[in-house]
């Protein structure tokens, strides 16, 4: 009983086995899912699989980290971080270059963006020295931003981050706000934690008679 959960799952040898090991180590991806992810890339053709190899190859040889930002790029610097037309005077922070892509689907914003590869976490050992929080400051120091905009994740590790840099910021003459959250349309109050209702009372807003 003492053997590992993963060690027990250990059906089958070798190769195929290495395969499903290290699919699961991936995020998201459970025993089942890389099982039959395995099984999927054992039936496709050479070519297929070869595409994806040779993705997986130049995603690592030519993707890197931009070096203001933090955003994912293919030279120093994102293509947010190079476009002219962009607004020096609004940062939104955020906490994963995926976050970037969420925000740029909306459309809404036109500013300028700070990845900081991740949120403080005690638990994880995780703290502000682990973050882009001093490259952060280090953007903030020439005057030329008037508004920085918090959009990490509305959940304990985020809110702790946003509390962290809005302290931080508070000795500059910088504004500092904080994208709103609350219920999701269809939700229901009973399910919402602590964390979501408690925003959704922050933003609430006056309704017409």
């Amino acid at each position: 009983m003492s053997e590992c959960p993963r060690r027990l799952w250990r059906v089958y040898e070798g190769v195929v086995q290495d395969l499903i090991d290290e699919l699961g180590r991936l995020p998201g991806v459970g025993p089942k899912s890389a099982q039959r992810i395995a099984f999927h890339l054992l039936a496709a053709d050479d070519h297929e699989v070869r595409r994806l190899v040779d993705a997986l190859v130049e995603v690592k040889r030519r993707v890197r980290f931009c070096e203001l930002c933090g955003n994912v790029a293919e030279a120093e610097r994102c293509r947010i971080c190079a476009d002219p037309r962009r607004s020096d005077e609004v940062i939104c922070v955020v906490e994963e270059p995926k976050d970037v892509v969420a925000i740029e689907r909306t459309r809404e914003f036109r500013g300028r963006y700070h990845v900081l590869g991740g949120a403080i976490n005690p638990i994880d050992n995780v703290g502000p020295d682990d973050l882009r929080i001093k490259e952060l400051m280090s953007r903030l120091a020439d005057g030329v931003v008037q508004e920085v905009i918090i959009a990490t994740d509305p959940n304990v590790e985020g809110e702790a981050t946003a509390t962290y840099l809005s302290r931080l910021i508070g000795s500059l003459e910088i504004t500092v706000s904080r994208l709103a959250s609350g219920l999701p349309v269809g939700g229901d109050l009973e399910y919402a934690d602590e964390v979501t209702l408690g925003r959704a009372f922050e933003g609430r807003r006056v309704v017409g008679n």
